[in-house]
């Protein structure tokens, strides 16, 4: 069977994913085919193997799979070409273009695409990705192999695409709400005695080891707090004096702040 992907949009996302497939192991260079206007700004992927085009007709003529990573005022344009050389017998398109939505894309296209819409994070470009995942008219063999694709740059979850509004705000705006947790840790490691390079690392990869945590041992993050909080110890005293000014709260108002915002259109 033709496992071949061709990706259309060779930016940086389209270059973190097909980068993570080959570090990973999960497609060899050959099977990958990434397009972009400028093809020169390929030249790292065509030194591994990587067939590059600037012709996203003939690049989904050799696919089975069509990844679409275009910025979404392309989209409509790039599919009116495509349309010719599209076929839903043979042709599975997934779509990590932000707010197109699935109903969208079936009114650019033919009936009777599998369809797939998955919306990763910046992480993709080191395989730590959080990437949602949902899709229309898709088997099981479809399925499994997308989630298998988006499971070698990081970790997949399948919702309803009703809440791919709130996916984006919880994983790729949470991206910037941890790192601003992070800056504000090394400034209080600077206040407390460290340079800025040392509080850097120490935040950082306490931060990662937090998240490891919760995902190795499947637990809720309170029932970690409680293995670090002593009775009048200097965790309690910390995390208390935080909440007295408001730390969850606020978090839980920037949350619900940016889905209002992103779900109001404006």
């Amino acid at each position: 069977m033709n496992h071949k992907i061709a990706i259309i949009g060779g930016g940086n996302l389209g270059q973190a994913i097909a980068e993570g497939l080959i570090s990973s192991g999960f497609t060899a260079p050959a099977d990958l085919i990434v397009t972009r206007r400028n093809t020169e700004a390929l030249a790292g992927l065509q030194r591994q193997g990587v067939a590059v085009s600037n012709n996203n007709a003939r690049a989904v003529q050799q696919a089975r799979w069509v990844i679409l990573a275009v910025k979404p005022f392309q989209v409509k344009a790039i599919l009116d070409e495509l349309q010719p050389v599209l076929d839903p017998a043979q042709h599975v398109i997934i779509s990590v273009i932000s707010g197109v939505w699935i109903k969208d894309l079936q009114e650019m296209l033919a009936p009777g695409f599998a369809l797939f819409r998955a919306m990763p994070n910046t992480a993709i470009a080191i395989r730590q990705s959080m990437t949602c995942i949902c899709s229309h008219q898709a088997n099981t063999e479809h399925t499994d192999y997308v989630t298998a694709i988006f499971d070698r740059l990081g970790k997949t979850v399948f919702i309803e695409e009703q809440l791919m509004d709130a996916a984006t705000v919880l994983g790729a705006c949470g991206t910037a709400y941890a790192m601003r947790y992070i800056r504000a840790n090394i400034q209080g490691g600077i206040e407390i005695g460290f340079n800025a390079k040392t509080a850097a690392l120490i935040a950082a990869q306490t931060v990662k080891g937090a998240a490891e945590l919760l995902l190795t041992h499947n637990t809720h993050p309170e029932q970690e707090i409680d293995k670090v909080t002593t009775p009048k110890g200097c965790t309690i005293a910390g995390l208390n004096e935080m909440e007295h000014q408001g730390f969850s709260s606020s978090l839980i108002r920037g949350v619900v702040t940016s889905y209002k915002k992103i779900t109001s259109g404006m």
